[in-house]
């Protein structure tokens, strides 16, 4: 009987955590991929990447991107010496070679986005036993997507009065629990843009979290450019059987 009891009053908890979760409004902003006829800024994309380079690599991988992404059209769309040239600033283990060793290289356009650590272990072992999880799809895993990454950037806050947080975990407004142990990672000026935009926390959550919608959907542009074709065609289609229609019964009616 205790034991359901506990039981119950666990569910209870979670029940209540969740739901106030789903309560709390996210931050928005103009995101330029929304809509039928959005697109990926391409700006935006070449800064989120900078971003995640600069501040998020160093313990999340992004597992499922090749360097030869960064090339591609409807993505950054850096150009193809200059997504070489990103990919050789990373070294990459290969081989066995003649001797039967492995060796470093750096590396090329079809190698996997470099992963900051060789296993789970290793990653737990260096965050006080939590796991980064990988970013190659993390909008579409979390509820809320790309607003949610957004906000979390952005939902660090002093603990309310009364809240006890262990060593090693932040209050963040938008956190399910409210409680995290991923330290805040941005702040004003923390990376300098290349093409001169102002470096402002809200800029760079922008720009991070427009980079992880394209890894997580790098072919959006082109289903949206399929979406509005289709559209045209069901419109014509429905025009033509319209008339088709009209016309079959006209000679019906006359005959009638």
């Amino acid at each position: 009987m205790k034991i359901l009891l506990k039981f119950l009053v666990l569910v209870f908890i979670f029940t209540f955590q969740a739901n106030s979760a789903e309560k709390v409004e996210y931050l928005k902003t103009d995101w330029s991929f929304k809509g039928l006829f959005g697109k990926f800024d391409r700006g935006s994309l070449q800064r989120g990447y900078q971003v995640y380079t600069e501040v998020c690599s160093s313990c999340h991988s992004m597992k499922y991107l090749s360097y030869r992404n960064l090339s591609e059209k409807g993505g950054p769309e850096f150009s193809e010496a200059e997504a070489k040239a990103i990919a050789a600033s990373f070294e990459v283990t290969d081989g066995p070679n003649e001797d039967g060793e492995m060796f470093t290289r750096p590396a090329k356009l079809s190698d996997k986005f470099v992963k900051p650590y060789e296993n789970v272990k290793a990653a737990q072992a260096a965050n006080g036993g939590a796991y980064p999880p990988d970013m190659s799809v993390l909008v579409k895993a979390r509820g809320g997507g790309v607003d949610y990454i957004y906000s979390l950037l952005l939902g660090y806050e002093d603990a309310p009065s009364g809240m006890k947080l262990d060593e090693g975990v932040h209050y963040n407004k938008y956190m399910y629990g409210n409680k995290i142990k991923m330290s805040k990672p941005l702040s004003d000026g923390l990376v300098e843009y290349s093409d001169g935009t102002i470096a402002s926390e809200a800029q760079m959550a922008k720009d991070v979290t427009t980079f992880l919608m394209w890894s997580a959907e790098p072919h959006l542009e082109s289903r949206h450019q399929m979406g509005f074709k289709v559209i045209v065609y069901l419109i014509i289609l429905t025009i033509l059987v319209y008339f088709s229609m009209k016309r079959i019964w006209s000679r019906v009616e006359s005959e009638v």
